[in-house]
């Protein structure tokens, strides 16, 4: 359980949000998410789907299940996208 936990803690820094934010964003207590992130508490599979989507990642990703994050590039034109694994392939060789 401490696993995601830690990815939530993990993620929501990422985002810059405290966890106070992240409660209103979820709509429970700050005091839940102090719990999840401390594997206290185990988030429901409805909150489980709104981290996801918060988040930008699987829900399998939270879970520990599968360890690649995923980035969200419907947005991005062709020639962006392209950019962008030139990028990943660059950061991974290093």
């Amino acid at each position: 359980m401490l696993e995601i936990g830690k990815k939530i803690k993990e993620l929501r820094i990422q985002k810059s949000l405290t966890q106070e934010q992240l409660a209103k964003r979820l709509w429970v207590t700050k005091a839940l998410i102090s719990a999840y992130e401390t594997g206290s508490r185990f988030p429901s599979l409805e909150v489980l789907v709104q981290l996801a989507y918060t988040f930008n990642v699987s829900i399998d990703y939270l879970l520990g299940v599968n360890k690649k994050q995923v980035i969200d590039v419907s947005n991005l034109s062709p020639s962006q996208i392209e950019i962008v694994n030139r990028l990943i392939v660059e950061f991974s060789a290093k």
